[in-house]
């Protein structure tokens, strides 16, 4: 399988690298909330755009800024992220909108990884990931169900989707489960498309019931997993210092046998 280096990290090879999200809707909450990470078992760092700042339009300054101050005072990667409304996000915004934004994003310079909805409402996931590839960013596809879990060959379509025909660098989904079978259905999901695919895949079930797939995940072939440090981004997230310690016991129970 191809791994996706950024600096000294190599996303999808051991251990699964542990994201934490930064949420504050302010600059200085915001570089607060960077600051504290420091002390933090984590390997990246997700901005999710979408939470930054007050009702109404996008502020594209203050998110140039935002993105300088937070390039400054971070110490691991940067993943950028706009969760849109319709796969959860806090913020509305406009195909155009969306597509100008993660360019701006790339042609910053500031970001190590972008995350682009593989199932964008124009159809134009394809070409922001090819501009984000021309930028010499790397690309998180990814794609949210907060209502259900798909069958099990519906979430291994979409995910080879992300790869054969989107061209993304890393395949990521998060699905709901409603019962313990939907939970095993997204392991079996993982297990067979990291064994098919050349990417590197990022998957989880969320919620009370999906919280074993976020410790679990190494097992089954995901590279990475979320923990919340200030606000959990998604439902299920676990304290990230909690997540670091079963995935450390988990490390050591795995090199004994």
């Amino acid at each position: 399988m191809k791994t996706v280096r950024i600096g000294g990290l190599e996303i999808g090879r051991g251990r699964p690298c542990i994201i934490v999200p930064l949420t504050s809707p302010s600059p200085e909450e915001l570089k607060a909330e960077a600051l504290r990470l420091s002390s933090l078992p984590v390997d990246i760092a997700e901005w999710r755009v979408d939470m930054f700042g007050g009702p109404g339009p996008v502020d594209g300054r203050a998110v140039t800024e935002a993105l300088a101050m937070l390039r400054r005072t971070l110490s691991v990667p940067l993943l950028a992220t706009f969760r849109t409304v319709e796969e959860g996000g806090r913020r509305p915004l406009d195909d155009e909108g969306y597509a100008s934004l993660c360019a701006a994003l790339c042609e910053s310079g500031h970001i190590d990884l972008l995350d682009v909805e593989a199932f964008f409402r124009s159809g134009r996931a394809g070409d922001i990931i090819a501009h984000a590839h021309a930028c010499g960013v790397p690309v998180v596809a990814s794609n949210h169900d907060f209502h259900a879990t798909p069958s099990k060959e519906e979430m291994v379509r979409r995910l080879l989707f992300m790869q054969d025909t989107l061209g993304a660098d890393i395949l990521k989904l998060a699905v709901m489960p409603r019962c313990r079978a939907e939970v095993l259905s997204l392991l079996a999901a993982t297990e067979e498309v990291s064994a098919r695919s050349h990417c590197p895949v990022i998957t989880m079930s969320m919620g009370p019931l999906g919280v074993i797939s976020r410790v679990c995940g190494r097992f089954f072939g995901s590279a990475a997993t979320f923990g919340a440090a200030e606000m959990a981004s998604a439902p299920g997230q676990m304290d990230v210092s909690a997540l670091d310690t079963v995935l450390s016991a988990l490390d050591a129970a795995a090199g004994e046998e």
